[in-house]
C-alpha cells in the first residue's frame, strides 16, 4: 500500500543518531544515506516501503498534530525496547507501552514524540507469547 513515509528534521545528525538504534531495533536497516540531508530505511531484502529522515527542501521542519508514523513490531518486547531507546535519547513520552483495547483486544503499542515534535508509534497487533 505505502511507497515511502517522509518526515522533516531540523536537525538531521540529531535526527539519525535518534533513528538508528529504533530502527536497527526493529530489524530495518539503513539503505540510503546522503550525509547531512536524508536518510532512509527498510526491510532487509526488500524495496519498499521507505521511512525517509529529511531536511525540507523548502521551509523549516514543523511536526503536525494529527499526522504519525507508526511502525510495526514483532512482539511487545521490541515495543518496549524502542519506547526505552527513545526516552534515553531524549523523546517526550505520549503514551507508555501498553495495551490499548479501543483498537482491538491485542494493541499493544507506545508513542512519543521525537526531537523534532514528530508523533511516532510502534505497536505490535499479535497475542502477547
Amino acid at each position: 500500500m505505502l511507497s515511502h513515509v517522509t518526515i522533516a528534521v531540523s536537525d538531521f545528525d540529531r535526527a539519525r543518531d535518534f533513528y538508528l538504534p529504533l530502527m536497527a531495533r526493529l530489524g530495518f536497516d539503513e539503505s540510503w544515506l546522503e550525509p547531512g540531508r536524508e536518510a532512509a530505511f527498510r526491510e532487509p531484502g526488500t524495496s519498499r516501503p521507505l521511512f525517509f529522515l529529511t531536511r525540507p527542501f523548502e521551509g523549516e521542519a514543523q511536526p503536525g498534530n494529527g499526522p504519525m508514523v507508526a511502525f510495526l513490531a514483532r512482539d511487545r518486547a521490541t515495543v518496549e525496547a524502542c519506547f526505552a531507546l527513545a526516552m534515553a535519547a531524549g523523546a517526550n513520552d505520549e503514551g507508555r507501552p501498553g495495551l490499548r483495547p479501543r483498537y482491538h483486544p491485542d494493541f499493544y503499542g507506545a508513542y512519543f514524540r521525537d526531537p523534532d515534535g514528530n508523533k511516532v508509534c510502534v505497536a505490535c497487533h499479535a497475542e502477547e507469547s
